[in-house]
């Protein structure tokens, strides 16, 4: 049955992103005032079959409240499947029709599914009818600049009993180059009637107000402006209520960020990228990113931060 998306706390959300958003950055995120957030996207198949990657994905966090899962695959059954599965431990469940990478794309899911919206609208009444929680879908604009078709499919959406659309503004083609498409954005948000996420370029408070105000949308969802700083959040929030914001020092959250993931189990490999990512902005980062590329253990991450934090207050 169709559930209506929830009225979220705030305005900014935290899009899902593959290798990003693990459990421990998103509940940091939760910390930080995202009003929402997703997790990385999930193979539905994979979900079926049991498989231990896919399932370490969808470990959550108890601040997680509202949270979504993002699930991809090109089999209707089998991500109904995957769905019900996950349905009593999450309150969304939002389905990948925006991906751009190569293997997503060959296997018929993510954006690949902009080349037939029958088929979106077939996922959609298949979810919606099996589940008790909003079903909602993660678009681009389109195939190419040629196959602009993003207002055409949040209809079929919205008809098929979605409970709200987010549109990153580039097309498949674009991948994460060129601009975001934010006129295009704002005619979804025009077209239909239930909440419109809009995604694309917003890298500061400023632009997120002013992207807010310009396309209507209802939320915006915040994605490599989040990396390396999930308090984009909290300064977006103190931006829209107070007109400005405080600077923050990164490392200082990845110290956070480090207690969460130990506590959640999180892979080596995540925690030291998203450890090289924390050092964006910060004098003599080069420098910093070099001896983190060389750790060989979550001590050796924590000695280079703890150290360069240090070094800063010695300043």
């Amino acid at each position: 049955m169709s559930t209506k998306f929830p009225k979220l706390k705030g305005r900014a959300i935290l899009s899902p992103m593959a290798g990003v958003t693990d459990v421990a950055f998103r509940a940091q995120a939760r910390r930080l005032g995202a009003a929402l957030t997703y997790t990385e996207f999930v193979s539905s198949a994979g979900l079926v079959r049991g498989n231990k990657n896919s399932l370490d994905l969808v470990k959550t966090d108890e601040i997680e409240k509202p949270v979504a899962v993002q699930l991809f695959g090109s089999n209707v059954a089998e991500v109904v499947q995957a769905a019900n599965l996950l349905q009593g431990r999450f309150n969304i469940v939002d389905i990948n029709c925006g991906c751009p990478a190569w293997k997503v794309i060959k296997t018929g899911a993510g954006s690949a599914m902009l080349n037939d919206p029958k088929q979106i609208e077939d996922f959609i009444k298949q979810l919606v009818k099996e589940l008790d929680i909003p079903v909602t879908i993660k678009i681009r604009t389109g195939i190419n600049k040629d196959t602009i078709n993003a207002v055409q499919i949040a209809k079929i959406a919205e008809k098929a009993g979605a409970a709200a659309i987010a549109i990153h503004g580039r097309t498949q083609k674009q991948g994460y180059s060129g601009v975001s498409d934010w006129d295009i954005i704002e005619q979804v948000k025009k077209a239909v009637s239930i909440p419109v996420i809009g995604n694309g370029d917003v890298f500061s408070p400023e632009t997120f107000k002013q992207r807010l105000e310009e396309s209507g949308v209802d939320y915006i969802m915040i994605a490599r402006g989040a990396i390396g700083k999930p308090y984009i959040f909290k300064q977006i929030n103190d931006y829209l209520e107070t007109g400005t914001y405080k600077e923050e020092n990164p490392l200082e959250h990845f110290q956070d960020y480090l207690v969460l993931a130990k506590k959640h189990n999180v892979n080596f490999t995540h925690i030291k990228h998203h450890a090289i990512s924390f050092t964006k902005g910060i004098k003599k980062s080069a420098d910093l990113r070099r001896q983190l590329s060389k750790a060989k253990t979550i001590k050796d991450i924590k000695e280079i931060i703890d150290s360069a934090l240090l070094t800063m207050q010695d300043l």
